[in-house]
């Protein structure tokens, strides 16, 4: 019998127990102000769309081929024109140095570190200088949403162009804020208001207290340091009337590749690619915007059959592991987005979080590759899943009673 030998770094002994994303929520939640963790786990209204997200996945089978075998299993592949070790990269998620005060900074060096592209929102708390200078190196994509303010827009794209940023994302699904209940019930403002009930949450969670207390004060670095809540926020910065004619306006304004995201039907992926997009990303915003709409795992095939093998189709929405990544890319994405699973691991211990995060969905994938008989993720295809939602399969079992 060996004894493993007591570490120093509480950090890195609390995160090397974790089997999966849901372990690092686990810590995420107890070292987090409830206001924070609420504002990643939550969702829009009742949060069916989110939940029916996760169930969407859960409830998928994977088929694997027997005698199939394959000494490694390729993982990388080429996205919005460039390279990618992995299949998925980091999404773009608002308020996050809010989450832990590393934010920004961590998920851009651990994607650059995985050979992954990272995504700065909008609504980012780090500018695009800041992200460019902690990524260094690294693919960096930058996801626009269009002010009222035309000039401010451009030159947010400007800099983003001019500081490496290669690829842009456009959120379609913002046009208001979606109703988020918790965040209503938590308060939550920009910057934070220090209130009795904020202080006595905090004040259990050394870490992120003294963190919050001695780094920069949080804001929008893109946006406004004034005070709001979040949905007035929203509403009173972006354009509740964007239309086809706005998506042009970005597309001369932004001469690398271009990606839409909030796309949910077939006809408006054909939309947009036919108005000069050069791809789409199938999200429901993680269940944030409309509740109840149509979940974006049931969506991406019909979307992949309209508009055929040539054009780069992006799944997010609901990511928690590699094998929900392998059933997205077999239903037809060629990359995944990770939000939530991402700031679950920085709320759970910052930029080595974010590492693990990263490290656990990559080996589930390895595995369950070799598993279902691959070389890589080039071979996964529709066989590769069975789903609950599909005719075919009905006809199936019914014909095999």
């Amino acid at each position: 019998m060996q004894f493993s030998k007591p570490s120093l770094d509480r950090r890195a002994a609390r995160l090397s127990k974790t089997a999966s994303i849901s372990d690092l929520r686990a810590i995420g939640k107890r070292r987090t102000p409830k206001p924070a963790f609420d504002y990643v786990d939550g969702a829009a209204v009742d949060e069916r769309t989110a939940d029916r997200t996760r169930e969407a996945f859960l409830n998928c089978e994977l088929i694997p081929r027997v005698l199939q075998g394959h000494q490694d299993v390729k993982l990388a592949t080429t996205i919005a024109g460039g390279p990618s070790a992995l299949p998925f990269g980091i999404a773009p998620t608002g308020f996050t140095r809010f989450m832990h005060s590393e934010g920004e900074d961590a998920g851009a060096a651990s994607a650059a570190a995985h050979g992954i592209p990272f995504a700065l929102s909008t609504m980012g708390t780090r500018s695009v200088e800041e992200v460019a200078a902690a990524s260094g190196t690294g693919r960096r994509w930058f996801q626009l949403y269009l002010w009222r303010d035309r000039e401010a827009s451009r030159d947010l794209l400007r800099r983003a162009r001019s500081n490496g940023f290669d690829a842009l994302i456009v959120t379609v699904d913002t046009p208001v804020a979606g109703q988020r209940l918790r965040d209503v019930r938590n308060g939550m403002t920009i910057p934070p208001k220090l209130t009795l009930s904020t202080v006595v949450d905090a004040a259990w969670r050394p870490e992120w207290w003294f963190n919050f207390l001695t780094t920069d004060p949080l804001t929008f670095a893109s946006l406004s340091n004034t005070t709001h809540n979040l949905p007035e926020l929203i509403d009173s910065m972006f354009d509740p009337t964007i239309n086809m004619k706005d998506l042009a306006w970005i597309r001369e304004n932004w001469d690398g590749p271009l990606l839409v995201k909030g796309i949910l039907t077939p006809q408006d992926a054909r939309m947009v690619i036919d108005a000069g997009a050069d791809g789409i990303v199938v999200s429901s915003h993680g269940g944030r915007q409309l509740d109840r709409a149509p979940l974006p795992l049931q969506a991406l095939p019909a979307i992949r059959a309209e508009l055929g093998p040539d054009v780069d189709i992006i799944y997010d929405s609901g990511i928690r592991s590699g094998n929900d990544v392998a059933v997205a890319l077999a239903l037809g994405a060629d990359f995944c987005l990770i939000g939530r699973a991402y700031l679950y691991g920085l709320m759970a211990g910052g930029r080595q979080g974010v590492d693990r995060a990263i490290e656990l969905i990559a080996n589930e994938l390895s595995t369950s590759l070799h598993l279902l008989g691959v070389s890589g993720i080039d071979e996964l295809s529709r066989e590769h899943v069975r789903t609950p939602w599909d005719p075919r399969e009905e006809t199936k079992d019914s014909a095999r009673s």
